[in-house]
C-alpha cells in the first residue's frame, strides 16, 4: 500500500546525472508532504535520507478532437541518500 504512493522513478538526462550525486528522483502522491515522504522512503528502500526535495512541474494539456483539458499532475520529489547507499531499483553499479 505504501509502495502505491510512489508513483514511479524519472528517468531523464538530468536525473540520471543526479544518481551519480547519490540522488534519486520520483514522482509521488500530491498529497505526502517531506516528512512522509522521507519516511517512505526510508521504510521501503532501507536507506538513510539526508534531503527531500519537492517541485510541482507544470500541467500538460490534453486533446480528444474538440474536448480539451489537462493531464494529472504529479509531485516530483528529489532524494538525497548518504553516500556509499544505493537504491536497488535504480542501481547503477
Amino acid at each position: 500500500m505504501m509502495i502505491e504512493l510512489v508513483k514511479h522513478p524519472i528517468l531523464t538526462e538530468k536525473s540520471v546525472r543526479l544518481i551519480e550525486a547519490n540522488q534519486y528522483t520520483f514522482d509521488v502522491d500530491l498529497k505526502l508532504t517531506k516528512p512522509q515522504i522521507k519516511k517512505l522512503i526510508k521504510d521501503i528502500f532501507q536507506v538513510d535520507v539526508l534531503s527531500v526535495n519537492t517541485h510541482r512541474p507544470p500541467r500538460k494539456q490534453k486533446r480528444l478532437g474538440m474536448n480539451q483539458g489537462y493531464k494529472a499532475s504529479n509531485k516530483r520529489v528529489i532524494i538525497t541518500i548518504k553516500s556509499g547507499q544505493s537504491l536497488p531499483i535504480l542501481a547503477t553499479e
